[in-house]
């Protein structure tokens, strides 16, 4: 089975965490369970913010913050080595607030003048199970058009507003996308898309040139896995059929089969802390979902830890035996 995973942010990396535990290994033998022989991240390239957003500005490269998540996730082993990667400067004259993994991406992409053959050395110094490629290489920017006319400009804006957006852009339009990303798709037997924050993460990939299309015409099962919470400058309100709408309206096409949605209750503390930041669980209006000719899939998949998380592994074998199904 080959698989390809579209996000960004945390979203993405908590389903490639799982995702990897299935991926075929040459040296072991074959197990009775569903194997991937080819697992492919595609990352948005649009943060601005924190130590990603100063690299960025400083060195004139993309932003390195979403990939160095992938690949922490990916990772063969998730010790030592990706510890360090993960590793955030506390103090330090011009280092703190930077990961280690981070200024490793900087480097090596000056040392290479290529981000994608950065990523690609990366890869092959943390031993990943999978291939990681950012949805463009283009120095690319959002504005916004929010439901008021106004436009804004920046992923910071964007998740700061307090105004509906109506539709996003990225600037250049024109910006395309790695071949490699267009083949994966194409050869692909499942494409996920999240979670992630809806217009920051999600719907940026989609706007890449040649990228809906291809999911379009794809024949591979496409599953969007929803958010479990609103956030509060992007999405507040949105209902499970509303994240579709959106991104749907953003692709030209309707680009999915499924979607995973998360019937676990959550625990009043947390629904109390996500309440105080105006965040509030995903209304489930499996109806309006259906109306769509989009299948939910509810599960129990929650997990608390301080915030509320989608369980990785079993993410995974919901998403590889939904696959399946179709397969057989």
């Amino acid at each position: 089975m080959k698989v390809v995973a579209i996000g960004g942010g945390t979203g993405l990396s908590t389903v490639l965490r799982g995702l990897k535990h299935y991926v075929s290994e040459p040296t072991r033998p074959a197990q009775f369970r569903p194997e991937i022989t080819r697992l492919t991240a595609v990352v948005t390239v649009t943060d601005e913010g924190g130590s990603s957003g100063r690299l960025r500005r400083d060195f004139r490269m993309l932003p390195p913050g979403d990939i160095r998540n992938c690949l922490v996730a990916l990772a063969e082993d998730e010790q030592l080595l990706t510890q360090l990667f993960n590793y955030r400067f506390s103090s330090g004259h011009g280092l703190r607030g930077h990961n280690l993994g981070n200024l490793f991406l900087t480097a090596l992409t000056n040392l290479t003048h290529d981000f994608a053959k950065a990523v690609r050395l990366s890869s092959e110094v943390l031993a990943i199970r999978g291939e990681i490629f950012p949805a463009t290489l283009a120095d690319v920017h959002l504005k916004a058009r929010r439901t008021d006319g106004k436009v804004i400009r920046g992923e910071r804006s964007i998740t700061k507003t307090r105004v509906p957006i109506e539709r996003l852009q990225i600037v250049p339009a024109r910006c395309k996308p790695l071949p490699e990303t267009l083949a994966a798709i194409h050869q692909a037997d499942l494409i996920t898309l999240g979670p992630g924050s809806l217009y920051t993460s999600l719907v940026p990939n989609l706007l890449v040139q040649g990228i809906a299309e291809e999911i379009g015409r794809s024949r591979a099962v496409k599953v969007l896995i929803c958010n479990l919470m609103t956030q509060p400058g992007e999405s507040r309100g949105y209902s499970a059929a509303d994240h579709i709408r959106a991104l749907h309206e953003h692709a030209g096409r309707r680009v999915f089969d499924h979607i995973v949605l998360n019937k676990q209750p959550m625990s009043p503390s947390l629904l109390q802390r996500y309440a105080d930041e105006h965040a509030a669980p995903v209304v489930l209006d499996l109806d309006a979902v259906c109306k769509l000719g989009v299948k939910p899939i509810c599960a129990n998949l929650l997990i608390e830890d301080h915030v509320a998380r989608h369980d990785s592994r079993r993410l995974a074998k919901m998403l590889l035996a939904v696959a399946n199904r179709r397969a057989r």
